[in-house]
């Protein structure tokens, strides 16, 4: 955390309501989210209850399972989720524009630019909580694996037919959303709380609830005292007025409405099928609809809360502009679902539940080097993140005080101006240090020379003036300009070339030389694939 975050974070306690974190978004909001709340019942690890899903804030679809238990029962949930998932991510891999990618010729090693399709758009799924993405991994797992009885007849409980390729999907928008910067599957809490500071720890800005009555607290009361009461306030049944914001359910509700419900169900299913006669079971069957329909209102009172939540975090995003740089982000999304979209309609296996440790090692190297440029381009996007790095040392501000011409020693002398700045903020700045400033989107290096006076900085800019003996007009700072310099590079270079699978060592799956180590077989299936 930030010494500005945390300056933040106090005003929030002394005045009660959120402050500002961020001046602009730092995260791409699609036009037309999949808003996906999802519900699961205690006592059996990710066994679904309910969802509401869809794209229209009047009109989300509710889906239920009356007897998580039954294995038939979540299948049908997990069937009709995928018939209403993957319409909405259908209609994102038709329209394409074309573009260019960098790839390795095969024949001569020579890297190539290459045209390819790169859809136009990407589909975005929308979350409550970080729990909500963990979840979304879960089902992801739990369903790609999954064999139809087209794929296997002798398969016991075979997948309805859409069903493992939904699995594909969630688990590529699991994966994707621990890139940081990507905006592929977000989490409602965290897009708030990256932009907006409360009074609160981190782990309670995972309530939903709290989290929104810090930011925009009713009328005629504080954040504070609107968060306690989105926490503990019950009805006159012992409910939570303002239910958790899922995927877990209240023990409470477990408890007095939940398992009641349940039992009402079991009886009358049971009922039903000992029924004797054709008006017998007549009469069964409304008892059974009446206690499933009781269910269904039981999950519906505890997720519409949360997706109406969601949509006014949704308006409250929408109320900051763009960072300058989040569509460059949304691109590598965009990329990223394109090929993904390519390796299905490939005909390519699930991704594997364990990775091998030339895909991990390039997982956990791309990561570290999204985290970077993430934290650089949001301090270029917004002042007031470039103020916490200005305070930490690794940025400074400040007015040319002058500008002396001189060129580099050599055959072919190029400008090296020498820049003097007069700064109130202290940079931690080492002998020869390399300094960054943004010149029409691109980073312009400088080097520290030294200290002229206390507060007066003087620095040899070294690039981007063109390749005249005279620099560029514009390319060089001028006496009255106001500049920000940062210590931290704008962009991120790639690392080492990582070797082929079949070229690593014994310990990582070779020995180098020889035949590589047979696959592991396809993932069996174990007990914690199986909701």
């Amino acid at each position: 955390m930030s010494l500005i975050t945390t300056l933040a974070r106090l005003e929030a306690v002394s005045t009660g309501n959120a402050q500002p974190a961020a001046t602009v978004r730092h995260r791409h909001l699609s036009g037309h989210p999949l808003v996906f709340v999802p519900l699961t019942t205690s006592g059996e690890t990710g066994a679904p209850l309910g969802a509401l899903v869809g794209t229209d804030r009047d009109a989300p679809r509710l889906l239920v399972v009356p007897q998580p238990r039954d294995r038939d029962l979540r299948f049908a949930f997990l069937a009709e989720l995928a018939e209403l998932v993957l319409p909405y991510l259908d209609s994102y891999t038709g329209s394409v524009e074309a573009a260019e990618r960098t790839e390795t010729d095969p024949e001569t090693g020579k890297r190539v630019k290459v045209e390819v399709e790169l859809c136009s758009d990407a589909p975005q799924l929308i979350v409550p909580g970080r729990a909500g993405i963990e979840y979304v991994r879960l089902l992801g797992r739990s369903m790609r694996f999954r064999r139809t009885a087209e794929q296997d007849p002798q398969a016991p409980y075979p997948a309805p037919p859409r069903v493992p390729l939904l699995g594909r999907w969630l688990t590529h928008f699991g994966e994707r959303s621990r890139v940081p910067g990507s905006s592929l599957l977000l989490a409602m809490t965290d897009l708030l709380s990256r932009h907006w500071a409360t009074g609160q720890s981190g782990i309670e800005d995972q309530h939903l609830g709290a989290l929104l009555a810090w930011i925009d607290p009713p009328a005629g009361s504080t954040g504070a005292a609107a968060a306690l009461l989105a926490e503990l306030a019950r009805d006159g049944e012992g409910q939570l007025l303002c239910p958790p914001a899922g995927p877990a359910t209240d023990p409470a509700f477990d408890n007095k409405l939940l398992a009641p419900a349940f039992e009402r169900y079991d009886r009358a299913r049971t009922a039903f099928a000992e029924a004797e006669d054709g008006l017998q079971a007549d009469d069964r069957l409304a008892i059974l609809t009446a206690a499933e329909r009781e269910i269904r209102a039981l999950v519906e009172s505890r997720t519409r809360p949360t997706w109406d939540a969601v949509w006014r975090g949704l308006d409250l995003l929408r109320g900051l502009p763009e960072g300058a740089r989040v569509e460059e982000r949304w691109t590598r999304d965009r990329w990223s679902f394109t090929g993904h979209r390519d390796r299905v309609l490939a005909g390519e296996p699930p991704q594997p539940r364990r990775d091998d440790a030339v895909t991990a090692a390039g997982k956990l190297a791309t990561r570290e080097r999204e985290q970077a440029r993430l934290d650089a381009q949001e301090a270029l996007d917004d002042p007031l993140v470039m103020a916490g790095r200005r305070l930490s040392g690794e940025a400074f501000a400040g007015e040319v005080l002058d500008v002396v011409m001189a060129c580099s020693e050599g055959k072919r002398p190029s400008p090296r101006p020498l820049v003097t700045l007069r700064t109130e903020d202290r940079p931690q700045l080492g002998e020869r240090a390399k300094a960054y400033r943004s010149l029409g989107g691109k980073p312009q290096s400088a080097e520290f020379v030294g200290y002229e006076a206390e507060g007066v900085v003087v620095l040899r800019v070294l690039d981007k003036m063109g390749r005249g003996k005279e620099p560029e007009e514009g390319s060089v700072p001028e006496k009255g300009d106001r500049l920000v310099f940062t210590l931290f590079e704008h962009e991120q270079r790639g690392g080492a070339r990582l070797p082929d699978p079949e070229d690593t060592p014994w310990t990582h799956g070779g020995p180098p030389g020889e035949t590589a180590a047979v696959p592991e077989n396809a993932d069996p299936m174990t007990a914690e694939d199986i909701l």
